[in-house]
């Protein structure tokens, strides 16, 4: 059930996005300065709290259209976990924050509204440390907080939420993705008119960089690791200047943005924090995918074990078994597993790829046993639920997949992945008032209210649905119906959302 799109060679190249980590430089460093700022400002009152929420479903959906949004949940536990470390630490940090993996070779990231945080695997893939990926992260972060995004968003706030989502897509994803579906997303909107509106300023990233190193500090990892990135970037990124867009010959890294972020990591002083052992591992799998063909993945770690060129010896071998596992050589790839397992046997990593070279072999009941027995040690790892689910799905029992995934549902409400699992599940289940109620909620939770609505009117028609499942239904129903009248009287009377 797990989607694998296409994976690309790795290439890596700095790009440009707004919110991204490689931006303009900024006011000459004071080093005592490094309060908060004042955290009132008249873009509070640009969106209500549910119209933020609604355009940040509505521009996730023109990301997933235009980019490939990986929904792997170990990777995407991983970034979320590490995003989640960073939050805790920024005390301006508030509402909900949602950080995903692009499934792309490139070196950027970005911060879109609604708490949303794309980072690309390129990026990933480009941070020596944890530290460094951390930092992208914690500069993201703070674009968010400080809302960057709306302050620029000031004059346009009697925009519809659809039409401000298309402009802030198009403003973010058109420097990354093909001619083609750039143009496909800005519909019409003057590509130079909508980069002077929602253009974050010098100000902004200076912003960003000094409360992204407090965060840094304060969640324990280094602070010079902003500097270190932005260094390394900046002298990658000037061997493909005459070919970079205009957005990035125009958002340069330069020297004094550098020494400022040296100068603001010299108010914390050195942290030394040891990479995580997962952070190793998400590098490891995203190395994988980024080879097209399996037997390129196979060979590249199959050298780097030989010739001692690896950061982590047990990332290299899980990378090397899940390369071995995509060949078909499903032998090889348990004897590699098992090299990686020395080291930590109970990582839900390992556990998922142990039960997935059972169902490859047809040991199907095998990894149900080994996932139910791990699910019952950490209930609280939702990859770990869904790879359950998976295995129960491929044991026949939707039923009971059924039941994991609507726990998970629980503990990450609002994914549209899950509800597209729980929607196959009930299908297969034969349950059509279920397979419809999870597909209004997988429709809700991207942003298609009226579609989700006729989806739940559809579940309510169905035979034999019992009474407390209808009353449920129909409590939904209501809540969201509501939800639509509201939004037509405020686009009706020209207010903003």
């Amino acid at each position: 059930m797990t989607k694998r799109t296409a994976p690309r060679p790795l290439s890596i190249r700095p790009v440009i996005a707004l919110g991204s980590l490689l931006l303009v430089g900024s006011p000459q460093l004071q080093a005592q300065d490094y309060h908060l700022p004042d955290m009132g400002n008249s873009s509070d009152a640009i969106l209500t709290t549910g119209a933020e929420a609604r355009l940040g479903q509505a521009f996730m959906r023109h990301v997933r259209e235009s980019l490939p949004v990986l929904d792997d949940p170990l990777l995407t536990d991983y970034i979320e976990s590490l995003g989640n470390t960073l939050v805790a630490a920024d005390p301006s940090a508030t509402g909900r924050f949602n950080f995903f993996i692009i499934d792309q070779s490139v070196v950027n990231a970005f911060a879109g509204p609604g708490g949303n945080i794309g980072v690309y695997a390129g990026l990933i893939l480009a941070a020596e440390t944890e530290s460094e990926l951390a930092a992208v992260l914690a500069h993201e972060i703070a674009h968010l907080t400080q809302r960057h995004l709306l302050r620029t968003l000031e004059d346009q706030n009697k925009t519809l939420i659809p039409t401000m989502a298309l402009m802030v897509a198009a403003a973010i994803l058109g420097a990354q993705v093909s001619s083609d579906a750039g143009a496909a997303a800005i519909v019409g909107i003057q590509a130079a008119s909508l980069q002077r509106q929602i253009n974050f300023t010098r100000e902004n990233e200076y912003e960003a960089d000094r409360l992204g190193i407090m965060t840094l500090a304060k969640a324990g990892f280094d602070p010079y690791a902003m500097a270190g990135f932005f260094e390394r970037l900046s002298k990658s990124s000037r061997a493909y200047e005459n070919n970079a867009p205009e957005f990035l010959r125009t958002h340069p890294v330069n020297a004094d943005r550098i020494a400022e972020a040296l100068g603001r990591a010299d108010v914390f002083g050195a942290r030394q924090r040891p990479d995580s052992l997962r952070f190793h591992l998400v590098r490891a799998a995203l190395r994988e995918r980024s080879y097209k063909r399996p037997e390129q993945a196979v060979a590249y770690f199959r050298d780097t074990l030989r010739e001692g060129r690896y950061r982590n010896v047990t990332a290299e071998h899980y990378g090397h078994a899940l390369a071995l596992m995509r060949t078909g050589q499903f032998d090889a790839a348990r004897a590699a597993l098992a090299e990686a397992m020395k080291s930590n046997a109970g990582l839900a990593e390992f556990i998922i790829l142990d039960a997935r070279l059972d169902l490859e072999q047809g040991q199907v009941e095998r990894a149900v046993r080994t996932l139910k027995q791990a699910v019952a040690l950490s209930p609280g790892s939702w990859p770990l639920r869904m790879a359950y689910a998976e295995a129960l799905m491929k044991a026949n029992r939707p039923a009971s997949a059924i039941d994991e995934l609507t726990t998970v549902a629980r503990l990450r409400p609002g994914n549209p992945m899950l509800y597209d699992w729980l929607e196959q599940a009930a299908l297969r289940a034969g349950h059509q008032a279920a397979t419809h109620r999870f597909r209004a909620e997988k429709l809700y939770a991207e942003g298609e209210r009226e579609p989700a609505i006729r989806q739940l009117e559809i579940a309510l028609r169905q035979r034999d649905l019992p009474y407390h499942e209808a009353a449920r239904i129909q409590a939904r129903l209501e809540s969201w119906k509501e939800e639509e009248r509201e939004s037509k009287r405020q686009n009706k009377r020209g207010v903003k959302p």
